[in-house]
């Protein structure tokens, strides 16, 4: 094992497989001469050449569409997004056209491409680049979303999604989460998508959570073990498909559940859960399934107002212990 930082993981991950497949290439602003706008992709024009690293314009929705094109005529892009606020521009093309085709063509044309980049909140950005965008694609047929929380996760996924995947893949980053670092093996390896992840066991809780949050559902279980409560804390990694299976189990065991998730709350992937949970495990739960998620409302860019619209680990801690102490 090896001691690298997220961005690197990431970097890792093109890297190995536009080495094995001259089909695979990253297009995106920034991504070539300036070695990427968070350093994601640095050292990678120098070694794959202005053909496989692609510096595009300033305009989402056109080079979304050359992917797409691409994509659909043999070739596996990767598009690098600066911001997945940036990703609103081309939704056209990733709603109506990268998520339709195979099922428009039937079956003929897929649209093998991974759209990468940043999300969610990362501080003082004010409210047109704070949005987690989770929730949007995982409501589309024919995507599949993925949210890593660190780089070891992010590696295996981002391979999988390359090489493997015939769907397009949303796959949402975290700005905050680049210069974090995270144990990486020597040897080559894939992770599934779908497939959730238990990063710590517990008895008396269970709190499932995905990208960043999972700092703050971590944090909540360290603190809630000096207070003798025993959380279960399960990384989702992949939002669609979701697996639900890990999570059912868990309940199973814990008969309490509570989700942390940066989205909105409404129509949120905690929504989803709780439906799908209370309909599978109902008769398993000890108390009501509860949440904490974003603010319901555009990101301030005040630091004490952005500190109060995205959970933390004091708020989360005094959740978890409302429902471990409610009575069935």
């Amino acid at each position: 094992m090896r001691s690298i930082a997220f961005r690197e993981a990431l970097r890792e991950a093109m890297q190995e497989e536009m080495r094995r497949d001259e089909r695979v290439f990253l297009m995106g602003e920034e991504v070539a001469e300036y070695n990427g706008a968070y350093k994601v992709s640095q050292g990678m024009l120098a070694e794959f050449g202005e053909k496989r690293v692609i510096d595009t314009p300033i305009a989402e929705l056109g080079f979304a569409a050359v992917a797409v094109g691409a994509a659909q005529n043999g070739l596996r892009p990767i598009v690098e997004f600066m911001t997945w606020n940036f990703a609103v521009l081309p939704m056209d093309q990733i709603l109506n056209t990268a998520s339709k085709m195979l099922a428009m063509s039937g079956g003929q044309i897929g649209c093998p491409i991974v759209f990468r980049g940043p999300g969610g909140s990362a501080g003082q950005l004010g409210a047109q680049h704070s949005t987690a965008f989770e929730s949007y694609y995982a409501n589309i047929p024919g995507l599949k979303v993925v949210s890593p929380s660190n780089g070891y996760d992010a590696k295996g996924l981002m391979k999988q999604a390359i090489r493997y995947e015939e769907d397009p893949v949303m796959f949402m980053e975290s700005e905050v989460m680049y210069g974090d670092k995270c144990e990486v093996p020597e040897e080559e390896y894939y992770i599934p998508l779908g497939k959730a992840d238990v990063k710590r066991q517990g008895r008396d809780v269970t709190i499932v959570s995905y990208n960043k949050m999972m700092k703050v559902a971590l944090g909540a279980a360290a603190e809630l073990e000096k207070e003798g409560i025993s959380a279960e804390v399960i990384d989702l990694r992949t939002i669609r498909p979701l697996d639900w299976d890990t999570i059912v189990e868990s309940v199973k065991k814990t008969n309490r559940l509570v989700i942390v998730e940066e989205q909105w709350p409404f129509a949120s992937i905690s929504s989803e859960i709780t439906y799908r949970i209370q309909k599978e495990a109902f008769d398993y739960l000890d108390a009501p399934i509860r949440r904490i998620t974003s603010a319901d409302a555009p990101m301030h860019y005040a630091p004490n107002l952005a500190a109060l619209a995205i959970p933390d680990i004091d708020r989360t801690v005094r959740l978890v212990k409302e429902v471990v102490n409610q009575k069935k």
